[in-house]
Formats: C-alpha cells, structure tokens, sequence
C-alpha cells in the first residue's frame, strides 16, 4: 500500500490540543518534582543535623536563587497534583468526551496557576 499522505515533521507548526499540552507539561512537572525533592531532602536533612547545619540552609535560603528553586520545585509538584487529581477524576469516567476533556484541562491550568502564585507570595 502506498499512499501520499503528507508528513510535517516541523515540530515549531505542529498545533498541539490544549489536553495534549497539558499531559506533556504533567510529565514535566513530575521530572522537576523529582529533581527537585531530592535538593529539598537534601536541606531538611542539613537543617536537622544540628545548629550550625539550620543556620547554613537557612542563610542559603535567603539567596533569591535559593527561594527561585524551591518556588519552581513546588510549582511543579502543585500542577503536578491538580493534573494527577485531574487525570483520576477522568479515570472514574468524569469528563471523557472531547468538551470535557478541553474545560478539565481549563480548569487544571487556572487552579494550578492560582496555587503557584499563592506559593510564590509564602516564598517571598
């Protein structure tokens, strides 16, 4: 069978679905969580293991590089949980047709954009 269907690799005109955008960023954010857990881990251990140990992470901690860090790491881990809750609540067969998929994947977005400001304003 040969067919002359056209084929676009050209990822920069390729129009993903808004759903589509939202899965791979779903993905994203559970690749920084990862990373970026481990760095937090990491500090509570170091602010656990004595005086001196709390004062180093808490004077690395005022370091507006520090607070950028920690604000991306639980940016990510917010979106990560409002999409897993998302892709679950479709899981028990809520919003599985296209419209609910597109208003889910709305909400997602704006629910996990107020939650990252509000832990932006906590940080800082």
């Amino acid at each position: 069978m040969t067919t002359k269907r056209p084929v676009n690799l050209e990822i920069s005109t390729i129009h993903f679905p808004i759903p589509a955008i939202a899965s791979i960023l779903h993905r994203i954010s559970g690749i920084v969580a990862f990373v970026g857990i481990a760095f937090l881990l990491y500090g509570l251990d170091q602010s656990l293991a004595g005086e001196a140990g709390f004062a180093s992470v808490a004077a690395l901690m005022a370091h507006p590089l520090s607070k950028l860090v920690v604000w991306g790491t639980l940016s990510a881990l917010a979106y990560h949980l409002v999409a897993g809750i998302r892709h679950l609540i479709m899981d028990m067969g809520v919003g599985e047709t296209l419209e609910g998929g597109r208003l889910s994947t709305k909400i997602t977005f704006v629910v996990s954009a107020v939650l990252i400001v509000l832990l932006g304003v906590w940080i800082w």
